[in-house]
């Protein structure tokens, strides 16, 4: 069983991802993944990085044409998104998940987030779609809420039946990490799977 969860934008996922991450850790469950993170100058959030579990850090994103003297340019409303930089560092990372063999505990991916940004990226795509059909790895995943224009692959994650959702938002997101963290144990010492 895989856990994705839909998020809406301003619900506090980053901060949920991090401590369901960290109760995962005190409960000695190998996790390893990557997580989104907005950029701020004053106020005013100006890009993303990706932030992985170890704490590395590389640009996602940023307002305009920060990245302008970088080919080809790719962009996402007012961001422009340096694929190059994000694959990396992601890349990599998943790499180790996709061959993973069964293990007393199944080990834990996290993906935050799997939107339009990241979307831009191939590889990434076929990384993700590798580590969701390997009944080996738990994936603890983001899905950005669909406003009108829907992501073939978000869809497909959505109605994969070894898929679990729960829906975030500002109001349950402090009631609700018990739930996921209970989800994500269940599945990662599931001996059946």
């Amino acid at each position: 069983m895989n856990t994705p969860f839909s998020i809406k934008k301003g619900s506090g996922k980053t901060t949920l991802i991090q401590k369901v991450c960290d109760v995962l850790a005190s409960s000695r469950l190998p996790a390893d993944g990557f997580y989104t993170e907005e950029v701020r100058q004053g106020c005013r959030r100006v890009g993303f990085d990706v932030v992985t579990l170890s704490g590395n850090r590389g640009e996602l994103a940023r307002i305009g044409d920060y990245f302008s003297s970088k080919k080809p340019v790719h962009r996402v409303g007012q961001y422009v998104v340096d694929i190059s930089s994000f694959e990396q560092l992601v890349l990599p990372l998943m790499d180790r998940f996709k061959s993973t063999i069964k293990t007393i505990n199944r080990p834990v991916c996290v993906i935050d987030e799997i939107g339009k940004m990241e979307l831009l990226s191939q590889p990434f795509v076929l990384a993700v779609n590798k580590i969701l059909d390997n009944p080996s790895v738990v994936v603890f995943g983001t899905l950005p809420v669909s406003r009108g224009k829907f992501l073939p692959i978000v869809e497909e994650i959505k109605h994969r039946q070894d898929v679990k959702l729960f829906n975030i938002t500002k109001d349950n997101r402090n009631d609700i990490l018990q739930e996921i963290v209970s989800s994500i144990q269940n599945c990662c010492t599931d001996k059946s799977k």
